[in-house]
């Protein structure tokens, strides 16, 4: 019982990043009718936003500490960060400790902008033309994108970690009754989790409860009628865009603690993303959700060491297997909308 609940967990973590990403594309999907393949590295650019903040925060310069010498005898260099300097030991420790949360600040306006110019810049040009044009386009994008972060931040994994109030594991073992230490489970992964809620709900939120949302879910259904009344659907289709990059960006960021970020990371998600895209049913955004957890349940107990032993490699197909079964039975999907692409 207490793998079967840790394996569990473990899905639901990973799950939390696949139905972020699968949010993100089944709304860019959903409102403009574009196969966004450049989506995944969207994901990348917000992990990379609090690589950034952690480099910026960690920027030092030398100093002499007359109060401490070396073997020799003589006084010690140290390196001391700007912003102890300049906000004081106690600040600029929480200001260092604390840069994923705060990285969010970065990553907000940064993926909103970087979504604004993809899709004014690029993507408008492609929504009249066949999908496949759209998938190579912006599959070329999400590698100029990859190239760009590798330059500026090489090839290497760059570790960031998580604040210090949340190192370490919960056991849950204690909380179920079970032998303590039995299930343990990290922190940060439990942040993760709770923060993929949060914002999927925000978005379904906004979506049900605000006019500017129900009018973007009436242009999904009839563009056409939407914009007869007078309304610029289009614009607004613009900004489900760069909501879009925010909710790629914000899940990247608060993964790296997770994994460490790499340069193509965004790539190694993108491809199961739109699996769970398609599980989860084309233009659906509560499929993509549904998806996106289950997979990432499936995919976590298929990676146990008893399941790799009796099938070997089955945790590297485990997905597309799912996704064969499932499109073979319902064909749409398991949530999926009748007409989205079956023009």
């Amino acid at each position: 019982m207490d793998a079967i609940i840790l394996q569990i967990l473990n899905g639901l973590d990973k799950g939390s990043a696949y139905a972020l990403i699968a949010l993100g594309l089944t709304l860019i999907f959903g409102t403009l009718g574009v196969v966004n393949f450049a989506h995944g590295v969207l994901f990348a650019l917000g992990a990379f936003c609090a690589v950034a903040i952690q480099g910026l925060f960690s920027t030092s310069f030398e100093t002499i500490d007359e109060t401490r010498t070396d073997f020799l005898g003589n006084p010690l260099k140290v390196q001391t960060p700007y912003v102890e300097a300049w906000f004081g030991e106690t600040m600029g420790g929480v200001l260092l400790d604390w840069s994923v949360p705060i990285a969010i600040l970065l990553a907000v306006p940064v993926m909103a902008l970087v979504g604004l110019a993809m899709e004014r810049g690029l993507i408008k040009h492609f929504y009249k033309r066949p999908h496949a044009d759209q998938i190579l386009v912006t599959f070329g994008l999400a590698i100029v994108l990859q190239q760009i972060i590798k330059y500026f931040f090489g090839a290497n994994p760059i570790a960031v970690p998580a604040p210090d109030v949340f190192q370490g594991s919960f056991d849950f073992g204690v909380m179920l009754g079970f032998d303590p230490f039995t299930i343990m489970y990290p922190y940060w992964r439990i942040v993760y989790f709770g923060f993929a809620l949060a914002v999927i709900a925000a978005i379904f939120a906004f979506l049900q409860f605000t006019t500017f949302g129900m009018v973007v879910r009436a242009g999904m259904a009839d563009r056409e009628t939407v914009g007869l009344l007078g309304i610029n659907i289009g614009r607004r289709f613009t900004i489900m865009f760069a909501i879009a990059a925010i909710v790629a960006g914000l899940a990247g960021v608060m993964y790296t603690p997770i994994v460490a970020p790499n340069y193509d990371m965004g790539m190694n998600f993108l491809v199961l993303s739109f699996v769970v895209v398609v599980v989860g049913g084309m233009g659906s955004l509560p499929g993509a959700v549904l998806a996106g957890f289950l997979l990432g349940i499936i995919e976590s107990f298929a990676s146990m060491s008893a399941v790799i032993e009796l099938i070997p490699g089955i945790n590297q197909v485990i997905i597309y297997l799912v996704a064969i079964v499932v499109l073979l039975v319902r064909p749409r999907g398991l949530l999926g909308r009748k007409g989205v692409m079956e023009d």
